[in-house]
């Protein structure tokens, strides 16, 4: 197991990290990874504030909007890399907004960026509904992990 701790970093910016059994989560964004053909390469979620994340959307991707996630991809065919910024201040108030447990709400976000990594897109027609149908199936295999 400790050769999959390598392939994760857990960083934080300006807030407290999330209280989660990292090498859980590890392991199930290995398992997500492996059920689209993906390998983990090396993986850096850095959990921030809104204010942090509005300076990345800002200065990297030109939007002057908040969001809860910004992914970086750097991936080698089949090899997972990448950043993915989460702001937990998002996170939260979109919890809060669709009636949804904080945790819950940051598990869906945490593997949304391994699923953008995989190719999975949520911009364009129809995308959205391909996204969250793999949130989901993420989501019931975190579930299945912790009954």
């Amino acid at each position: 197991m400790s050769d999959l701790n390598e392939k994760f970093q857990w960083l934080a910016r300006n807030v407290e990290l999330p209280q989660l059994d990292f090498t859980k989560v590890a392991e199930w964004l290995t398992m997500v990874a492996a059920s689209n053909n993906r390998i983990v390469g090396s993986l850096s979620y850095i959990f921030c504030d809104d204010e942090h994340i509005l300076e990345v959307n800002r200065q990297f991707l030109n939007h002057d909007y908040y969001t809860d996630i910004i992914t970086f991809d750097d991936c080698r065919g089949r090899l997972l890399r990448g950043d993915m910024f989460i702001s937990l201040d998002t996170v939260r108030s979109n919890a809060e907004l669709q009636g949804v447990a904080y945790e819950s709400e940051l598990m869906r976000v945490i593997v949304h960026g391994v699923l953008h990594l995989c190719g999975i897109n949520d911009k364009g027609p129809g995308e959205r509904e391909i996204m969250e149908a793999n949130e989901d199936k993420a989501l019931a295999l975190w579930e299945g992990m912790n009954n």
